[in-house]
């Protein structure tokens, strides 16, 4: 394909970005034309995510949930972050970051990666998608969904949209990418900003940077430390973490760099976090895979409980962990994994006759769904598969994912 020859292996994401500007230059378009337009809507893209007066209430950019100083993750430890045209529309679900997301596959119920010898030709099950329930497969169609949505951006429709970005200083970017005549079409603008927002969200030193003293380390250029090396040791065993069977850190056959996840979707059983207020609602239940937000998929009750697995790169930088953002720090993640069902007391409401209610964020219908792998292989009573020492092990070991690494003080 003509887009990959002219950006090379290092911008893919990038050419698929900006798909249109490939079939153009395969329709004879210059090179040097591409590449500016390209380069235009990357430019467009920046201006519109750090923009606020893309959203009804003129106060929340995509950059106010995606900050970039947080690796384009939330800069607070709110579970979920309030929209809406007056601010106050709480969310559901916590934000994700939006690094690495560039490798992620298309949805497949049935997901069979030949890459990965020891598991070639085994049904990985619903894997790939963007989002914690992976409705949405492309990063332009994932930027519409908050523009749209009455808890985060609030717009009525793409006109308001639209409109808006036609009075704007940047307006004339868009025309210059996308033809002098682009705001006569409605539809056309709102498609080429989404594809705007795409292209910039695929830029590598943004978004995908592999900068991390991890990344230094699988190259030879840094060293970990014991405390670190035994961390990795512990991430990686399957009688003890075993976090890298979802979220790999090995890089893979190709020589290509871990992105630590598997991009699969499985059910924790985490608990119920009554700081969201959808779930003030008794009845209110946030199923993943099979609803409420993706609809396609609720004729599966085998589904239901499962969120998508995110990358651990950067993980250390957030303040709130798994889709409902019910745990604040790596400790408190690490100490559910091993005592989920070791002491499950600990982690669970009660009913009134003080009855543990495990798993009490998901129905007793879908609870045989939850994940039972090491390290939730153990019962009550039995001791949890780490060790307070071991989890310090993996936290120090998750500290080297972050990006920035500049190489070792001297």
């Amino acid at each position: 394909m003509l887009h990959l020859l002219l950006c090379g292996l290092a911008c893919y994401p990038l050419a698929i970005a900006a798909s249109d500007a490939a079939m153009a230059a395969q329709r004879g378009s210059s090179r040097s034309s591409v590449y500016r337009q390209v380069s235009v809507l990357t430019e467009l893209g920046r201006m519109l995510f750090f923009d606020p007066g893309l959203s009804a209430s003129g106060q929340l950019s995509c950059a106010s949930c995606h900050d970039p100083a947080h690796a384009y993750g939330p800069a607070n430890a709110r579970p979920v972050q309030s929209g809406g045209k007056d601010m106050r529309q709480a969310g559901l679900r916590a934000v994700p970051s939006l690094r690495y997301a560039q490798a992620t596959p298309h949805f497949a119920e049935h997901f069979f990666d030949d890459d990965d010898e020891p598991n070639a030709g085994v049904d990985n099950g619903p894997t790939g998608g963007l989002t914690w329930d992976g409705r949405v497969d492309r990063s332009r169609d994932q930027t519409r969904l908050p523009l749209l949505s009455p808890s985060e951006m609030a717009n009525e429709s793409a006109a308001t949209i639209v409109a808006h970005v036609r009075k704007s200083t940047y307006a004339g970017l868009l025309r210059d990418a996308l033809g002098s005549t682009i705001f006569d079409n409605t539809e056309k603008a709102f498609a080429g900003i989404l594809q705007a927002l795409e292209a910039f969200e695929q830029q590598p030193v943004e978004f995908y940077p592999y900068s991390s003293r991890y990344d230094a380390y699988l190259a030879g250029k840094a060293a970990l430390s014991d405390q670190e090396m035994r961390g990795l040791a512990a991430f990686n065993d399957p009688a003890r973490g075993n976090c890298a069977h979802c979220h790999p850190s090995r890089r893979s056959a190709d020589g290509t760099q871990p992105q630590f996840t598997d991009y699969g979707f499985v059910a924790l059983g985490v608990p119920r976090n009554e700081e969201i207020p959808a779930n003030r609602d008794p009845a209110f239940y946030d199923l993943g895979l099979c609803g409420p937000l993706r609809t396609d998929l609720r004729d599966h009750p085998e589904y239901c409980g499962m969120f998508k697995t995110p990358t651990l790169r950067n993980v250390a930088t957030r303040q709130s962990f798994f889709h409902n953002g019910v745990f604040h720090t790596l400790k408190e993640v690490l100490a559910f994994y091993v005592e989920r069902d070791t002491n499950p007391e600990k982690w669970f409401s009660r009913d009134k006759d003080g009855t543990v209610r495990k798993f009490d964020d998901l129905p007793s219908a879908y609870q045989a769904n939850v994940n039972v792998e090491p390290p939730f292989d153990r019962h009550v009573g039995e001791t949890p598969a780490l060790s307070e020492q071991q989890m310090d092990d993996i936290i120090a070991f998750l500290q080297t994912l972050n990006d920035g690494y500049r190489g070792e003080k001297r």
